[in-house]
Order: C-alpha cells, then structure tokens, then sequence
C-alpha cells in the first residue's frame, strides 16, 4: 500500500487520544459547541490544539472530552473562566492524590504526617 502524503499513518494513531485529527468545525460538531467555544477554552488554557502546517487547529479525542466536560459546567450556568479553572484544579487534585496514592504504596510503613504538622 502507498500513502500520497509525507506522513506515516499508521493503526495506532486512530488508538491515540492525543493524536490532533480533528478540525475545528469537525471538534465543535462533535461536543455539540460552536468554534468560538473551542477558541475561549484555549485563551483560557483549558486546551491548547495542534496546529496543521496551514495554521488550523487540531484537536485531539482527549482534548474534546476536556471540552465537553466544560460545556457541561457552562451548562448549568458556571462562566466559562470559571469552568476552565475548575476543571484545571480538578485534574490537578486528581494527580496529586494519584501520586500520593503511589507515594503510599511504595513506603507502606509511613504515616502521613498528622494534621497541623
């Protein structure tokens, strides 16, 4: 089989969330939002698309969930800055508590320091 452009396609791109294969208006169409939606979540720092060598945006599976679930808060009535940041400290909480859990499971012995200390 040959490929009729420079580059490699291969099966685990369509596994890789990470992987920027949609448009803008494709990503809008998909987490049911508008392209300008798309565009605040990025001034916001919320996502940061993959530019093709054209300049579009391209955005990710991953980064259309993250998407989505500020669609949701902005939904139910939370300003989109608001939603950003919320979802920002959310995934950073979640890290946090993954590498203390990993922390834990390595020195099974060790309490965690009392409150107050």
């Amino acid at each position: 089989m040959t490929t009729t452009t420079n580059r490699p396609t291969t099966a685990s791109s369509f596994d890789d969330d990470d992987y920027p294969a949609y448009t803008m208006g494709r990503a809008a169409e998909m987490t049911a939002t508008t392209a300008s939606f798309l565009r605040a979540l990025g001034e916001h720092r919320l996502i940061t698309p993959l530019r093709s060598e054209g300049g579009h945006r391209r955005y990710s599976r991953y980064q259309l969930r993250i998407a989505m679930r500020a669609r949701d808060l902005v939904d139910q009535g939370t300003p989109i800055d608001a939603a950003c940041r919320i979802i920002i400290l959310e995934d950073q909480l979640e890290e946090a508590l993954r590498i203390n859990e990993q922390l834990r499971a390595g020195h099974p012995d060790q309490q965690p320091p009392a409150a107050g200390t």
